[in-house]
């Protein structure tokens, strides 16, 4: 029955309802499955389950393109509801079955190692509830994708306020993040009642699985079986032993060559030598092109993978009102095809969006290279951001026009590049800020429950972390910042992967100093494993040491430091 599947396309399968695809579960569960069938049955399982997971995408990019499309979220919370839960039910009947043959096929072992993760943690009142928590993120979306100001006679998103942090008028650039601040505040109430209903919902999840609290069914649930929450701790604490110094290195200079008495929040982006913002371009299309010229230069393989997503429309890449914050990669795992969303409006952090998202894009397309029932997990997402963030920095010697980048002048993209390693040093602090404070609300629960206190241990952790930036009468928008990383409320304890990331990405672009062609290889011999061998083993293919201790990233601000010194000699 198999073969109908294969010949119907996805456009047609979004039309199926639970009762068409329950015969396909029924079939795979009432086959004997022994060492000669393994293989097949699972290529059939990856099958059906690729068709699920690519309609699912798409009607959840549906409600990304546009959140003020209640049709839209309507049929992709329908999905959820009668297709996502069912099948749940469906597959963890597949992984018993699989699990009691005791069969281990070749190349199957992390997949079987996660299954079995899977199948321990799975409850069936959980399904519903996952459901539920889904449903949540929309309507976070839709509060963010909302928020609009009124700057010079027009409405603007916040995200189209942004270059006007970059103004040399630090008048303009206060009255406006002034103005963005405000009109985020306006919806605390409602975030902090959505906190509310997140957190209710995620401490049953871990209660129904008879988890001690949800930071530990959610590193079961990550696959986390590299590093523990004591090492997270203490990578935390490695940041705020090599890292803040760093940071507020940057900051004072900042400070020094602005003239300004305290560095404000309003004072971060702008050029603190006077010169007018970066705008790389004025357009998606020339961003687009010029992105794919560079990705051609950089390695003509992974510049036909973006080719195809240009021809294919795999690409939404303007801001827009009611368009979801952020930026994301997802998989199309049918056709297999990435597609990328993200929010431009003209700043070089938009190139390095792209690249960064190419980056995902172009493991999508390595890993879709192996057979699907033999990368049947997937890569774990620690790696996965090693892929985007070394594409950040392979990518950045062709910033220049004359090597098919954005800027005239060599001293532009000096600058670019040195924004860039400015910004890897300042992240570290912020995402330990990010981790700490979700380690703190998932061991302190009660205590959390009132939005509160999470304000107050966002700002203990953000004084911790983030010295250098004066929030003198700005308490209420220092101590909301967690109502503005969507990670906190939709993906919670995904931060840290970043962190771990961006020390592999920086060990692949310092190998690329000496020898970018073998450094590129390495990066897409790792992304080509996809999910078949351990993080650290992932790491060592590109060309990396997985870690999470000061020395590894002593090295990392040691080079990143010289590299900014020789763009920047003054």
């Amino acid at each position: 029955m198999f073969e109908k599947l294969r010949a119907t396309n996805v456009q047609s399968f979004e039309a199926w309802g639970f009762d068409q695809i329950r015969p396909y579960f029924d079939d795979l569960n009432a086959r004997e499955v022994n060492a000669d069938n393994v293989v097949a049955w699972l290529s059939d399982w990856s099958l059906l389950r690729n068709m699920i997971n690519e309609v699912g995408s798409r009607l959840y990019v549906n409600t990304t393109i546009n959140t003020a499309d209640e049709a839209a979220e309507a049929r992709f919370l329908g999905f959820l509801e009668h297709v996502g839960q069912p099948t749940q039910s469906a597959e963890q009947q597949l992984k018993e079955k699989l699990l009691a043959t005791g069969l281990e096929p070749e190349g199957f072992e992390i997949s079987l190692r996660n299954m079995r993760t899977d199948a321990e943690l799975f409850r069936e009142e959980n399904v519903a509830l996952s459901t539920e928590e889904s449903k949540l993120g929309t309507q976070y979306d839709k509060i963010i994708g909302a928020q609009t100001v009124q700057w010079e006679g027009e409405e603007r998103t916040i995200a189209q306020m942004k270059p006007v942090f970059q103004d040399p008028d630090r008048a303009a650039r206060e009255r406006a993040w002034r103005l963005v601040s405000e009109r985020q505040l306006q919806d605390r109430g409602a975030l902090n009642d959505l906190w509310q209903e997140f957190l209710t919902l995620r401490l049953k999840i871990a209660d129904n699985a008879g988890m001690s609290d949800f930071r530990a069914y959610r590193w079961r649930e990550f696959k986390r079986f590299d590093y523990t929450p004591e090492d997270c701790l203490n990578f935390h604490a490695a940041i705020e032993q090599v890292v803040v110094p760093a940071a507020q290195r940057i900051y004072e200079k900042q400070r020094q060559r602005l003239g300004v008495d305290t560095l404000r929040p309003w004072d971060t982006e702008v050029d603190p030598h006077n010169r007018p913002p970066l705008r790389p371009f004025t357009d998606a299309n020339t961003l687009s092109s010029t992105v794919r010229t560079m990705f051609n230069a950089l390695d003509p393989e992974l510049g036909e993978y973006y080719n195809i997503m240009e021809r294919e429309n795999l690409l939404d890449l303007s801001n827009r009102k009611n368009k979801a914050p952020g930026g994301y990669q997802t998989f199309f795992e049918a056709s297999k095809r990435p597609f990328i969303f993200m929010n431009a409006v003209g700043l070089h952090d938009d190139v390095q969006t792209l690249l960064h998202e190419g980056g995902h894009a172009f493991h999508s397309f390595e890993a879709s290279r192996l057979p699907d029932w033999q990368d049947f997990s997937g890569y774990p997402i620690e790696f996965a951001e090693v892929a985007s963030m070394s594409m950040e920095l392979l990518a950045a010697p062709y910033f220049t026009q004359d090597r098919g980048g954005f800027y005239a002048s060599a001293e532009d993209a000096a600058r670019a590049r040195i924004e860039h390693f400015e910004g890897m040093i300042t992240f570290w602090p912020y995402m330990a800020v990010v981790d700490a404070f979700q380690h703190w609300v998932y061991t302190h629960a009660d205590a959390a429950m009132n939005p509160a206190n999470c304000d107050e241990e966002w700002a203990r952790q953000w004084d911790r972390f983030m010295g250098g930036i004066d929030y003198s009468g700005l308490e209420d928008a220092k101590v909301t910042g967690w109502h503005r990383k969507l990670h906190i409320f939709q993906i919670p304890f995904y931060y840290v992967e970043y962190g771990l990331a961006q020390l592999g990405a920086a060990q692949v672009w310092v190998n690329s100093l000496s020898d970018a062609p073998a450094a590129v290889k390495a990066y897409r011999r790792a992304l080509s494993l996809g999910g078949r061998v351990t993080l650290p083993e992932l790491f060592a293919a590109a060309g990396a040491k997985f870690a999470m201790d000061a020395p590894t990233l002593q090295t990392a601000i040691d080079n990143i430091e010289r590299e900014s010194a020789l763009l920047d000699p003054a």
